[in-house]
């Protein structure tokens, strides 16, 4: 059976200007009887959103974007005379001794990583023993980034020579036969980078074959 509902059963009763603005009024209050069940205004979804990049850390601090890889390196730098300490979370003066020769070492890949290539040598230069394999092949990629390609190879070099089994210097060195165009010398680093991976799926395999293949020689 249809139930009629009349005027006077919804309170709107009257002269026809009243029963429309009952209506009006009505309808006004079912909808904000929604909106509250709903969960309220909009004000309160802000509430969880907001976030913060992290920005620079103290002593003018330079956080290099996160990759998302488990053994990347920490690539923060700090400004001109200053050098990152990984343990405190802080720029602290660059001096002799202030930091060990591992950890100047790694700051001074970030410095070249971020193109500021003579800073890197001059870090590389505070080190005790600035003829370790990783020294000697940042030293090498400052050096090749500069223009200066076959004293970069040297670098390479002696740093393959110490230790035969490090990949990265392999890619950087077949990098710079590809920028001499010497091909035949670039694919041995990345056939021997390919045996020492156990694959082609290696991060320094794939990026000097890019490099070949950006050549027109893969």
């Amino acid at each position: 059976m249809k139930r009629k509902f009349s005027h006077s059963r919804l309170g709107l009763t009257g002269s026809p200007a009243g029963v429309l603005a009952g209506a009006l009024l009505f309808t006004c209050m079912m909808g904000a009887g929604v909106a509250f069940a709903a969960g309220g205004n909009s004000g309160g979804a802000s509430g969880g959103a907001s976030s913060t990049s992290g920005g620079s850390s103290s002593g003018g601090a330079t956080k290099a974007p996160a990759t998302g890889a488990k053994s990347a390196p920490d690539l923060t730098t700090c400004d001109k005379g200053m050098v990152w300490d990984g343990k405190s979370q802080k720029c602290v003066v660059k001096r002799s001794g202030v930091l060990p020769d591992a950890d100047l070492t790694e700051y001074a890949y970030a410095l070249a990583k971020a193109d500021r290539y003579p800073e890197a040598i001059e870090v590389l230069d505070m080190l005790a023993d600035p003829n370790t394999p990783r020294a000697l092949n940042y030293r090498g990629y400052a050096t090749r980034k500069m223009g200066l390609t076959d004293a970069g190879i040297s670098y390479y070099l002696k740093s393959v020579a110490l230790d035969p089994n490090y990949a990265q210097v392999r890619e950087y060195l077949g990098e710079a036969y590809v920028i001499q165009g010497k091909f035949d010398l670039a694919k041995e680093q990345l056939a021997t980078i390919e045996k020492l991976c156990g694959s082609k799926d290696c991060e320094y395999y794939h990026d000097l074959a890019e490099a070949l293949e950006q050549a027109h020689a893969l």
